[in-house]
């Protein structure tokens, strides 16, 4: 059963910091394991992305047939429902649309001094985007992950998709086109992030790594990083839904285990100021549970990991979110927009009871890449800027340097770094 809490209890603090403490991620320990495949990967490049997709994936692979080739593209994207082209179509102009909005502007200012100061923003050269494979993997994620990757101006963008057994899902292919995808390459775990990583005699490495995966793939990308970039190592899903009594209990079970059908170990919270939406909530999930496809799983997320806690006010389940922070957060009460703005800490959230969740993983248009286990406290969820680098920009004239270079060779002569001091002294001397 879920953990029911409620805010008026005597105990609720010691549970509520229980609840925030419980460890979902029961990933082994693969590290070692990680480290030797991205260390085979560096020394022999193809040859161990090849002997490793044979290992795991059931897969023979050439140099040659690293890659799909265009004509194979094609061919599987013939073979997708024209109602799911549509539907995918749709979700990329969305997301696109969005994310051009996100695009900074550089900037350039005059001081009074007279030095020229200012910002650019570039693109990273190249990306690679990590899609899990098999006939259970997401093309929605391929355009979150790639479009806003192509909207910031990336040269080149490639993805890499294992394929158990040789199966690829036609969608994910469908994906890879609509978002501008350059290279698609038919590999996966660790093998597939190093090689992404350090590159091999046939796939030339990236700048920055993005893209969800098992604990094989979260431990690859936390080694490579430093010498790739990396979005975030992302935990299983979670939603929180706080909801007053104006509102179906229906709708709210569903909201709830759309994310508990990921996972085993995702988790669905629901707060509220009504004792009698908690209570229906509950009992509309367990009716639905007997309802859904992946019932096991959504039911083994709600069991272990979910939670009903009732708040006496709407002001009191604002708190408690920002310390949850949750991934998702769903504001199903009658001012959601005045509600909203006392939440702080939200990887995204969701207004009224007309905006599910749901709707942000496909066609919304923000961002569904979000931070996961309270990091929303401190990180926001992927977008244009997780593929652009900010450059600084600084230009002095004669008169600027007279006005600012004596305190600059002041400091460097504090911090003892003679040289630092000398070439601005050396070009105030040759004004003199």
């Amino acid at each position: 059963m879920p953990v029911f809490l409620d805010t008026t209890d005597a105990d609720f603090a010691a549970k509520f910091e229980t609840l925030l403490g419980t460890k979902r991620e029961d990933a082994p320990d693969v590290a070692d394991t990680v480290s030797a495949i991205i260390a085979d990967v560096r020394a022999r490049g193809d040859a161990a992305v090849i002997e490793l997709t044979e290992r795991f994936d059931r897969l023979s692979l050439t140099p040659e047939t690293l890659a799909f080739s265009a004509d194979e593209v094609d061919a599987a994207i013939e073979t997708v429902n024209p109602d799911d082209r549509s539907a995918l179509e749709l979700a990329a102009q969305r997301i696109r649309a969005y994310h051009v909005r996100q695009m900074p502007q550089d900037a350039s200012w005059t001081d009074p001094e007279g030095a020229t100061l200012g910002w650019r923003w570039g693109p990273v050269t190249a990306a690679g985007l990590y899609v899990p494979g098999g006939l259970a993997s997401y093309p929605s994620s391929v355009l979150m992950n790639a479009v806003p990757a192509k909207v910031a101006g990336v040269d080149r963008l490639a993805i890499t998709v294992p394929c158990p057994d040789g199966v690829v899902n036609p969608l994910v292919l469908l994906a890879a086109r609509l978002a501008g995808v350059d290279e698609i390459y038919r590999i996966g775990g660790a093998q597939a992030v190093a090689a992404l990583a350090y590159g091999t005699e046939t796939i030339p490495a990236v700048d920055k790594i993005t893209g969800p995966g098992n604990a094989y793939v979260a431990a690859a990308k936390r080694q490579v990083f430093g010498k790739v970039g990396i979005d975030m190592i992302a935990g299983p899903s979670e939603i929180l839904v706080i909801a007053d009594e104006d509102n179906n209990p229906d709708w709210i079970a569903l909201d709830l285990m759309s994310q508990a059908e990921h996972d085993q170990s995702a988790q669905s919270i629901l707060i509220t100021d009504s004792p009698k939406m908690a209570q229906a909530v509950t009992e509309a999930v367990a009716r639905r549970l007997e309802m859904l496809e992946r019932s096991e799983i959504a039911g083994a997320s709600w069991h272990d990991f979910g939670a009903v806690i009732t708040v006496a006010s709407l002001d009191e389940a604002a708190e408690l979110s920002n310390r949850i922070a949750p991934e998702h957060l769903e504001l199903c009460v009658a001012d959601p927009d005045a509600l909203a703005a006392k939440c702080r800490h939200a990887g995204a959230i969701f207004l009224g009871a007309w905006t599910p969740e749901a709707i942000g993983d496909y066609v919304g248009g923000p961002n569904h890449v979000l931070p996961t286990a309270r990091s929303a406290r401190f990180s926001s969820g992927l977008s244009v800027m997780d593929f652009l680098k900010r450059t600084t920009m600084a230009k002095m004239t004669p008169d600027a340097l007279r006005a600012i270079g004596p305190a600059a060779e002041r400091l460097a002569q504090s911090e003892s770094l003679q040289a630092h001091g000398l070439s601005v002294r050396a070009r105030l001397d040759s004004l003199n």
